[in-house]
């Protein structure tokens, strides 16, 4: 985000402000309660600024909002896909459902951006489905053993069968081998990036600067996940920030 042009930038904070709070509400060690009433409480401020009674706080949100036609069920499903991990944890869902967390958590925040960025509507939608799919397809790779710690398992229920894993408990994921399991999440997340990458292939550099620098290095880490396996116990697997760098160098300096 740093190396866009200072006023996208600005707008662009404002969506990643939202959805810091909102992930952070999720994610906090706040009681179950206290975190389903925030997240309500949010629902209900984004109603109220639609209505066009926005808070003096959610004064600079409004504007983004109102500037490049902003859906109001856009920032809906994002509280949504919190509340998806507050109500009841997640835990081998079928797969409607995690395409449905997906497009909640990850693509919604996309339809929100490629506006932003000026992509048009088509592609702009077309490109936040498929990318956002990809990003957090890869997310759920890399965290498997994280999230069982948190007692959640993200893996579908039907693939985790398919494998042989009857009982998806996290403990059971944290100590078994899933490489099987993660063929079908493997293939979906490469079809997506594939999918993104073309879309954005059609488009001027600087418009699609950002979700390219985002393609490229979730791509990165996708590739090492799948070099690494799904066999336990599972090493950890991230960039090093001097790749993070030489990416956004990359892309900007061609841009």
């Amino acid at each position: 985000m740093r190396i866009l042009p200072r006023s996208q930038r600005k707008d662009i904070y404002e969506i990643y402000s939202f959805c810091r709070q909102v992930d952070d509400i999720a994610d906090s060690s706040a009681s179950r309660a206290s975190r389903l009433d925030s997240l309500e409480k949010w629902r209900i401020s984004i109603a109220s600024l639609y209505a066009g009674n926005a808070s003096p706080a959610l004064d600079a949100l409004a504007h983004v909002i109102h500037q490049f036609s902003l859906q109001k069920d856009d920032f809906i499903a994002v509280i949504d896909g919190m509340e998806m991990d507050v109500t009841d944890a997640i835990i081998a869902p079928d797969r409607s459902t995690l395409d449905l967390y997906c497009d909640r958590v990850a693509c919604s925040v996309g339809r929100l951006l490629v506006k932003i960025l000026g992509i048009p509507a088509d592609d702009g939608y077309q490109l936040a489905n498929h990318l956002g799919r990809a990003l957090q397809l890869t997310n759920i790779l890399r965290d498997i053993d994280e999230d069982a710690e948190m007692g959640r398992v993200y893996l579908p229920r039907p693939i985790l069968i398919g494998a042989g894993i009857m009982n998806p408990t996290p403990s059971v994921i944290r100590g078994a081998s899933i490489d099987r399991a993660c063929a079908s999440l493997i293939t979906d997340a490469r079809m997506h990036f594939v999918q993104a990458s073309a879309i954005m292939a059609r488009h001027p550099r600087h418009m699609v600067i950002a979700p390219q620098i985002m393609a490229h290095t979730y791509y990165a880490l996708f590739s090492k996940l799948v070099r690494r396996g799904f066999d336990a116990p599972r090493a950890s697997v991230r960039l090093s920030r001097v790749r993070l760098m030489l990416t956004i160098a990359r892309y900007w300096l061609l841009s």
